[in-house]
Parts: structure tokens; sequence; C-alpha cells
């Protein structure tokens, strides 16, 4: 094809290039080594929730759904966070069904910030968020976590020294992706301190909600009325129900705020698949669904740190989500991208290097592995590990 240079563009994402899990897991697949990179599991959903989907086809639902998402999953849920969080949110006002959190991260911020509004973030982060808020024109404000004794905390004294009249938002992330560390009571209380008396919004990005391990709960922003009131909260089915193809979440928030969502979301996705709505909805009358995760997934996070407990890696505390963070530096004194590049290569293990949810690339010598596999991939994955 000849190229007319006169029809290219100025991109809007100049820094952007393709992401570390796709090149990660292109490289996985093109040395035939396992796959402990990107967060999907590789076993099979319950069947039961496929067979729900399957009869709302049968049944004929099949067109459009609402624009907010089906009434009987926006009730469903309006339920399921009532008993966890003893929050009240309106099904109808204030509960829309997203196709993925990343679709609902995008619109609420595209939803609240204007060009020249600051929005900070706490590094490392997932890394949609950066992207997202220059495509809205608003200017990213990076906050990087402490990283002591090899565990990750927010650095409450930092973020403060960045707030001020442009900031407009501010994006959190519990249980959190990817060091896998979980917010405290005492670190709403520092937050609620920081915005009181401001305009300030919050994202709260919650998809691991259903993943906190060691008999502690997770701490949702829709437990603190003062915080909730300003929030959008963002959770995925996806991630709960191991169907992360499904692309599948949704977003809480007060009605004035849901308002300015749904102006967006309905020209950016207007709404999303109708039976597979259907079938979660029905699937979700049985709460033991998401009620016991946190013993399933804490299982198979035992049973990986137990097993890699003798290699030379250093494991670092995991409170939540399916993420395992681990330090190499008393194996290699190569970057991170040099030793995940090395390791899928050579050891046949694929992973992602943490500098990667960084804007600027910072070196702690650790690596992420993702351990919602079954057993025998766990099983392959480690024997080579414990070569290292």
């Amino acid at each position: 094809m000849i190229i007319n240079n006169d029809y290219s563009i100025e991109s809007k994402l100049p820094k952007v290039k393709t992401t570390i899990f796709a090149t990660m897991s292109a490289l996985a697949q093109s040395h035939q080594a396992i796959n402990l990179g990107q967060g999907f599991p590789d076993f099979h959903c319950d069947s039961a929730l496929i067979e729900h989907v399957y009869q709302a086809m049968h049944a004929g639902h099949n067109q459009y759904p609402p624009m907010t998402g089906v009434p009987v999953l926006r009730q469903a849920i309006a339920e399921k966070v009532s008993g966890l969080y003893h929050a009240t949110y309106d099904a109808d006002a204030e509960i829309t069904v997203t196709a993925g959190a990343t679709q609902a991260i995008m619109t609420s911020i595209l939803a609240c910030v204007h060009p020249g509004d600051e929005v900070i973030v706490i590094e490392p982060a997932y890394d949609s968020y950066i992207p997202t808020i220059e495509l809205a024109c608003g200017i990213p404000v990076l906050v990087g976590m402490k990283f002591k004794n090899a565990q990750f905390s927010i650095d409450w004294d930092l973020l403060a020294s960045k707030i001020n009249a442009k900031t407009r938002l501010i994006l959190i992330n519990s249980p959190h992706n990817p060091t896998g560390m979980t917010l405290t009571p005492k670190d709403f209380e520092i937050l609620a301190n920081l915005v009181r008396n401001t305009k300030i919004l919050l994202i709260s990005d919650e998809v691991y909600e259903h993943m906190v391990f060691d008999g502690q709960l997770h701490l949702s922003i829709a437990s603190y009325p003062e915080l909730a009131c300003r929030s959008f909260i963002i959770s995925s089915f996806g991630k709960t129900y191991h169907v992360t193809g499904w692309k599948i979440g949704y977003v809480l928030a007060p009605k004035a705020l849901t308002a300015e969502f749904r102006k967006v979301h309905q020209f950016n996705v207007f709404t999303v698949n109708t039976p597979m709505q259907l079938g979660i909805a029905n699937y979700m009358q049985d709460p033991s669904h998401h009620l016991n995760l946190p013993d399933f997934y804490q299982q198979k996070r035992d049973y990986f740190r137990r097993k890699l407990a003798s290699s030379r890696f250093e494991l670092l505390p995991v409170s939540g989500t399916y993420f395992q963070c681990v330090d190499y530096s008393a194996i290699s004194d190569e970057t991170e991208i040099q030793f995940a590049t090395w390791l899928t290569q050579e050891i046949g293990v694929a992973t992602i290097p943490v500098s990667a949810f960084y804007r600027e690339q910072t070196q702690n010598k650790l690596v992420r592995f993702c351990f919602a596999k079954q057993e025998k991939t766990l099983d392959a994955a480690l024997e080579r590990l414990l070569t290292v």
C-alpha cells in the first residue's frame, strides 16, 4: 500500500506504545512460555453461569437492553452493595452497567475532567489511567508509592502536596494492581481529611473487591458516606466470575455524577451485551458465588507462595488481588524489562515488570506474577522458576 504522508495525523497519545501486556503475551507465545503475566484465569467459569446466559439467549433476549443496563441486574448490584457495604444506591439513578471496568474508568474521567484539570494518579498504576486523562485534555499528576521493607504504601504527605485549586480528581485502586496491597481505615481517614471542603472527585477502582485475604474484609469507598458522595466506584464481573472476555462491569455514583457519566456512556458504548447481563443477574441470586471467592483465591495465593518460598525470589506481601510481586535482586542486576524478557525467553515463564506501571521508568527489581491459574499451570511454572 502506498502511504500518502499528507493524510498522517498528529497522535493524541504520542507516548503510548503497545501495552506491556500484549508485548509479554506475544513473547510468551513465541517462546512457548507459561504466561503468568497478563491478569486472566486459565480455568473455566461456572457452567451454571453459561447456562443462565444460554437460557436468556433462547428466551429471545438478544436485542438492545436499556442504555443504563437491564433493571434486574442493576437491582442485583444494589442488593449486593447494600449487603456487603451497608450502602444504598438507587438502581435506576445511581448504577450503570458498563462494557468492562476499563470503559467505566474512561467514561468517568471523560465525564468530569476538562482541559487543564489536574488528576492525581498513584503509581504504580493500571495502564489505562494516564492515557485516558490525556485524551480528556487533563493533566496527570503522578504520586509514587513508598516502597520500604518490601512493602508498598501510599505517600499521603506527597499526595497532599500535589493538591491545589486545579485538582479535579484523585484515582485510587484497592485491592491494588500490581502490588497486591489494600487500603486501611487509616488511609480512608486521611483521604477524607484531604478532600473535605473541596470539590475534588474520586474514582475508586475496586475490580478485585472479592479477592481480599487472611480474614480481612474489602473496604469499599461505598462504606464511607463522606467519600461515596463524591465518588465513581468501579467493579468488574469479568474479574469476579472468571469471564474477563465478557467485558462487563458497573459503576456506582451519586445521582448527579451518574447523570453526567451516562451522557458520555451513551455515546461511547451506549449499552452492553443483553443475554450476559441477564445471565449474570440470575447467577447473582446465589451470593456464595462472590462470597466464596476470597477463600478460593487465597488457596491459590498460598499454594504459589509456599512453593516459591524456596526459590531465590523474595516474596512481597499480598493482601488482595490475584497478583504476586517478587524481588529478583538476589538473582540479577538487570532492569525489570530485561529480566522479564530473559525469564520468558530462557526460563519459559512470562511475567510483567512492575516498572511498566510507571510513566517514568522506576526500577525496584520487581516483577509481577498472576496466580489465577490452574494448579497444573502453577506447578509447571514453579518447576521452571525454582531453577533460577
